[in-house]
C-alpha cells in the first residue's frame, strides 16, 4: 500500500494519525524537489524514529516507488499537505492503474497559512509560482497570472523556486512586473510560516532589498483592493 502523508509546516507538525502509520511502513521516502524545508531530514528521523530516504523528482515520476508498494507499505512523505503538487496527483492515478491501494492523510499547507497575513482566503485569485531565471532563459509568465488577478481584484500568491534566494527573487519580481507594465507598491513576503520564525513583512520592493536574511521557504503576495479589516492586520506588519 502506498501513502502519501502530509507533514504540516513546522517539524512536529506531522499528525498523530500520520505518525503511526508512518512507523508501520516498511519504507519511507521524503520528497525533497518542492520546497525548502525549515528543518533538516535528520529532526525528522528523530521525530518519526525510523529512517528516512530522500526521493527526488527522477525517483517519483519514475514510479520505482509504485512498484515497491505492490509489495508492502510504503510512506511518502510531503511537506504541507500531499496534493499541492500534481506530481502527486499523478502519483496517485498511476497506482490506481496498478491496482494499489493509496491512502491520503492531509495537512495544513502555505494555503491555509497565508491567512495570518489577514487576507480574505476567499479574494485570492490562480496561484502561480515563480521559476528561478537562468542565463539565457528568463520565465516571466507568473507575471501574467497575476496581470489576470489583478483584473479581479483579486490578491496573487507567488511561490518561488526551491533554491531561489530572496533578493534574487525580488529581482526577477521587479523585472516581470515592468515587462507587463505592472505597477507594484507594497507586496508581502511570508517566510517559514508555521513555525517558531514565522515572519511576515508588509513593504515597497525598494525597502525589503535591506533583507537580507529572509529564510525558506518563503512566498511572496501581491495584494488586490484591501477590504478595511485586511488592511488594518497588514498594517500590524
Amino acid at each position: 500500500m502506498l501513502y502519501l502523508i502530509g507533514l504540516g509546516l513546522n517539524i512536529d507538525g506531522i499528525s498523530k494519525f500520520g505518525l503511526a502509520v508512518a512507523k508501520k511502513c516498511k519504507r519511507i521516502y521524503l520528497e525533497n524537489y518542492t520546497v525548502d524545508f525549515p528543518y533538516t531530514k535528520h529532526q525528522l528521523e528523530e521525530v518519526i524514529g525510523k529512517k528516512i530516504i530522500d526521493a527526488d523528482r527522477d525517483f517519483i515520476e519514475g514510479l520505482e516507488i509504485i512498484d515497491e508498494a505492490e509489495k508492502l507499505d510504503v510512506a511518502l512523505l510531503v511537506y504541507g499537505s500531499p496534493l499541492t503538487a500534481t506530481t502527486h496527483i499523478t502519483l496517485l492515478q498511476e497506482a490506481k492503474k496498478s491496482g494499489i491501494r493509496t491512502k491520503i492523510i492531509y495537512n495544513a499547507s502555505i494555503f491555509d497559512a497565508v491567512a495570518e497575513t489577514g487576507l480574505q482566503l476567499y479574494k485570492f485569485g490562480k496561484i502561480t509560482s515563480m521559476p528561478a531565471f537562468k542565463k539565457n532563459y528568463e520565465p516571466d509568465s507568473f507575471m501574467k497570472t497575476v496581470q489576470e488577478n489583478m483584473s479581479m481584484k483579486a490578491h496573487s500568491l507567488i511561490l518561488t523556486d526551491i533554491g531561489l534566494e530572496f533578493q534574487d527573487a525580488l529581482k526577477q519580481l521587479e523585472k516581470s512586473a515592468e515587462k507587463y507594465d505592472i505597477k507594484l507598491n507594497k507586496i508581502i513576503v511570508c517566510s517559514q510560516l508555521g513555525t517558531q520564525n514565522r515572519k511576515i513583512i508588509h513593504k515597497t520592493i525598494e525597502e525589503l532589498k535591506e533583507y537580507e536574511n529572509i529564510k525558506k521557504p518563503y512566498c511572496l503576495i501581491i495584494p488586490s483592493k484591501l477590504h478595511f479589516v485586511e488592511k488594518e492586520v497588514l498594517e500590524g506588519f
